[in-house]
């Protein structure tokens, strides 16, 4: 599925390529849906044609993941709420507001951990949903894992919402655990107890938005993934590189988690790269998460260097999540590859997430560029 030069006609392959990748694209592929099932068979269909041994590893999934956020949004603002007057008024005891902050955050904590570990009413997690992973390899001995999800999910708002949201609570947290220190020797100024109640309130407000919401065609996150992973399969011969087309990822990285357990010895002695959101603007980000990916990403960078594109070096962001980091967790060295800006994460997530002006070029580049060397 590699792009061929403007000038040049494209090639029966390329057209073909493109032709499967628009089917792709086309389908919501929420975890669980018909839709998901149609484009997984598509993608399995293309990587035997290429002479891919696949194998399915099928799963039984639930939303539970997706609960803490909304769930700690929500307390946090009303925490908050009920914190500010004992900060401000000289009646209670000092230590009463930093005893309600510190009993109100843990109880908050406890709670989303439940919910995240499918304690919760089924009413808030949703129903059981089936998906798979897809796992093709030429030969039993596979040297790099190129990863990719299928899956998509659409929220009340998008990545950039989500980070914005975590962000806040983030530093409504902080704000309000000085404030309650502070409280220990007097009343705190009213406008600093309102002003830390305001975050809080607009971190909760945003963090509720994120329940699940509709549907999208998720064409950059991840279709452009699945479709560099594609060009990755067709621009090599390799017997030891290895496709995994995970499913579960956006509920909490859970075909990934699955795979890196029940499947250990399919990683050992591997790498994995995963490609992750290739939109057609923005820099191409390379992302580790400890020493051993770190070495892989100077590789990375250094080949795809020659790309032409700017790539830039980070540590996953706080509010994100990635099959590599699943993978890093058992001792796999791993990195994430996506390219992508603000203008990126304001659509993905939502109905906008569309393939209508979305340039492929990049996701199939980078693909020939890691099934290669690096």
């Amino acid at each position: 599925m590699a792009g061929s030069a403007a000038s040049r006609p494209p090639t029966a392959e390329a057209t073909e390529g493109r032709a499967l990748a628009a089917r792709i694209l086309s389908l919501p592929r929420e975890s669980g849906s018909p839709g998901l099932d149609q484009a997984r068979a598509l993608v399995a269909d293309r990587l035997r044609e290429l002479g891919f041994r696949v194998e399915l590893q099928p799963f039984r999934c639930t939303a539970a993941a997706l609960v803490p956020l909304p769930l700690i949004g929500a307390g946090l603002g009303w925490l908050a709420l009920l914190v500010a007057p004992l900060l401000v008024l000289p009646t209670p005891p000092r230590w009463l507001a930093l005893a309600v902050w510190a009993a109100g955050a843990l109880s908050l904590g406890l709670f989303a951990a439940g919910a995240a570990a499918g304690h919760a009413p089924a009413g808030w997690i949703g129903p059981t949903r089936d998906d798979a992973n897809l796992i093709a390899t030429r030969s039993p001995a596979v040297r790099r894992w190129i990863v990719a999800h299928l899956d998509t999910k659409a929220q009340g708002h998008s990545m950039a919402g989500r980070l914005v949201a975590v962000w806040l609570m983030l530093l409504a947290a902080v704000c309000l655990s000085g404030l309650g220190v502070a409280r220990l020797g007097g009343p705190v100024p009213a406008a600093l107890a309102a002003s830390a109640a305001g975050v809080a309130v607009l971190a909760g407000a945003l963090a509720t938005r994120g329940r699940l919401q509709g549907v999208t065609q998720g064409a950059r996150d991840n279709g452009s993934g699945v479709i560099a992973a594609l060009a990755a399969a067709e621009a090599t011969r390799d017997p030891g590189i290895g496709i995994l087309i995970s499913g579960g990822e956006e509920l909490g990285l859970i075909g990934a988690r699955l795979f890196a357990r029940d499947r250990a010895a399919m990683l050992a002695g591997a790498e994995a790269v995963n490609l992750d959101t290739i939109d057609g603007r923005g820099p191409l980000w390379v992302v580790s998460h400890d020493a051993r990916g770190d070495a892989l990403a100077d590789r990375a960078v250094a080949r795809l260097a020659a790309l032409g594109l700017e790539v830039r070096r980070r540590r996953l962001p706080f509010g994100i999540l990635t099959d590599s980091l699943a993978l890093a967790r058992i001792g796999t060295p791993a990195i994430t590859i996506a390219r992508l800006d603000w203008s990126t994460l304001g659509r993905i997530h939502t109905p906008r997430d569309t393939a209508a002006d979305l340039s492929l070029e990049a996701a199939e580049r980078v693909g020939c560029a890691v099934a290669r060397s690096i």
